[in-house]
């Protein structure tokens, strides 16, 4: 049985949300790196989003018992400690709108994913919207351009692996368990967080920097882009389609370059104008979305 409208809508407005505050965290992403090691910042930003979540089950009076321990921790590594420990040390060589950009091929990992172990096969209208958002997202990429380092450009496309497969592992573990979506959250981000945390601790990285610009930054990441965004993504995954939730995480670069355009005067050039109008084509077709006919 296909799920009510409201629901739906109810995902449709926690994409919109999540894609937002995504979009503005790579820049905060970016800029932390001037007062922290990549692994100290990730680990830091994911220990404290998950304490948030956890207040929010006992202020909530919500169970604490966690979901199936091996698939959450499993989720836990990829989508928290893989996919965030890989990108912000792309970071570290490469621009923070080319990372963003690269890590967003994870729609394409995930449809190929979810069609091998979910079974969960690709329409003729998903593929469409698939090949519409690749040549928007080359378009916007332009890879024949300098984007860093070689090994930055790796991590980035590594770490968008590791979000995709952490996305199917979620939706697998909500089809056959049915967890609470916030106590799945919570413990995930907190198995990434361990994990993150003991790497970082064994690679030397460059001092801490308490100051008011870092700790806003940190601040902003831990409550907002993780604890609150990562927990709306996982309403997204419950409800609707993994094709349709990955890709409509394409959103997410587009409105990177919009507020790069708007905030940083950073105009999008031709190429890349054209290639946000094929990602949103793509996004349409994915989603369904017919124009009104008379």
């Amino acid at each position: 049985m296909p799920p009510s409208p409201s629901p739906q809508r109810g995902a449709v407005l926690a994409m919109l949300v999540t894609i937002v505050l995504w979009a503005y965290s790579w820049i905060v992403m970016k800029q932390v790196l001037a007062w922290a090691g990549p692994f100290d910042f990730a680990a830091l930003r994911y220990l404290i989003g998950a304490a948030v979540l956890f207040a929010v089950l006992l202020l909530s009076r919500r169970s604490l018992r966690p979901p199936p321990l091996g698939p959450t921790i499993l989720i836990g590594l990829c989508q928290t400690a893989a996919f965030q420990g890989l990108e912000q040390w792309a970071l570290l060589d490469g621009g923070a709108g080319h990372v963003a950009l690269l890590a967003y091929t994870m729609p394409f990992w995930a449809v190929l994913l979810a069609w091998l172990l979910l079974r969960d096969k690709p329409t003729p209208r998903h593929w469409l919207g698939l090949a519409l958002a690749a040549i928007g997202l080359l378009c916007i990429i332009e890879p024949w351009r300098p984007m860093g380092s070689i090994m930055s450009t790796l991590l980035a496309i590594l770490g968008g692996l590791a979000w995709a497969a952490g996305t199917v592992l979620s939706k697998r573990l909500f089809q056959r368990h049915a967890p609470d979506v916030l106590g799945l959250t919570a413990w995930q981000m907190l198995a990434g967080g361990v994990a993150l945390g003991l790497f970082a601790l064994a690679m030397p990285q460059r001092p801490l920097v308490w100051n008011w610009a870092f700790v806003g930054g940190l601040a902003y990441s831990a409550v907002l882009a993780s604890a609150a965004a990562w927990w709306l993504w996982s309403i997204v995954l419950q409800r609707l389609p993994t094709t349709v939730a990955s890709v409509s995480s394409l959103g997410v670069p587009v409105l990177g370059v919009l507020l790069a355009w708007w905030l940083l005067q950073e105009q999008p050039s031709p190429l890349e104008a054209t290639g946000i109008v094929f990602v949103l084509l793509g996004l349409l077709a994915v989603s369904g979305v017919r124009l009104p006919r008379r």
